[in-house]
């Protein structure tokens, strides 16, 4: 049975936030949640942990999500926010609805980058040769939204060919890290659908980011900053700084 009791890095009344393991969904897919196949997900362990909030949420079709307010991809690491009662939830969607809520990645991606820092300032739409896939680049099909990223390199690996970078999404868009870093031919290590063929580097065998830090009021409006520390395989990579 999935146990995250370790995992939790901030709790009060209203608001959880939790390191989220690689590998683990946030919430089932139609699959899983038909058949009951597939990982125990995030929201699971939530409604067995507090009860009280099965009811707290939005359903996304035919998926109950609740406590779901924003979700990271299964093999992103990281800080996840969940939303114990209806008030925390509303607190938190109109602070995501504002973009209000600062969330800081960091990452490796393939290469040297050529700017310090920047801004990543490209539509997504959907990619026009995988379903699975959005896209930032010409020939993007279907309605294109607005999608900013703030990055800046925290440190260059010339022998592993590698960058590691801090990034700063202003808009909440999925994939969005994964896409504009591989607009700019730079996609993230170890990304199986957007750096499909890329060898993997520096000891990843998953997606290499973690959602490290985020900024957010809590319902009585007091800033709230929580940091996720480093998972095992982020720690080994970050050794061959030194």
């Amino acid at each position: 049975m999935l146990n995250l009791t370790r995992n939790i890095l901030y709790e009060d009344a209203d608001i959880l936030v939790i390191n989220k393991p690689a590998g683990l969904v946030v919430h089932p897919v139609p699959e899983q949640a038909r058949y009951g196949a597939g990982p125990e997900s995030i929201s699971e362990w939530f409604v067995k942990k507090y009860p009280q909030a099965k009811d707290v949420g939005e359903p996304l079709g035919d998926i109950e999500r609740p406590g779901i307010v924003h979700r990271i991809d299964r093999d992103t690491s990281g800080i996840l926010l969940l939303a114990k009662t209806k008030e925390g939830h509303e607190c938190l969607k109109e602070q995501f609805m504002n973009r209000e809520v600062e969330k800081i990645y960091h990452l490796f991606v393939y290469g040297n980058l050529k700017d310090d820092r920047g801004t990543i300032n490209l539509p997504i739409g959907r990619s026009a040769s995988n379903f699975k896939k959005w896209s930032a680049q010409r020939g993007a099909r279907g309605e294109k939204r607005e999608a900013i990223t703030y990055f800046q390199v925290l440190k260059r690996l010339p022998e592993e060919q590698a960058t590691f970078v801090e990034a700063k999404p202003k808009t909440g868009r999925t994939h969005q890290i994964r896409v504009h870093f591989e607009a700019l031919h730079h996609p993230v290590v170890g990304d199986k659908l957007y750096a499909k063929g890329k060898p993997p580097l520096l000891g990843f065998e998953r997606l290499a980011l973690h959602a490290r830090q985020i900024n957010f009021k809590d319902v009585s409006g007091k800033e709230i900053t929580v940091e996720a520390s480093y998972p095992e395989d982020f720690k080994k990579a970050l050794s061959m700084l030194n």
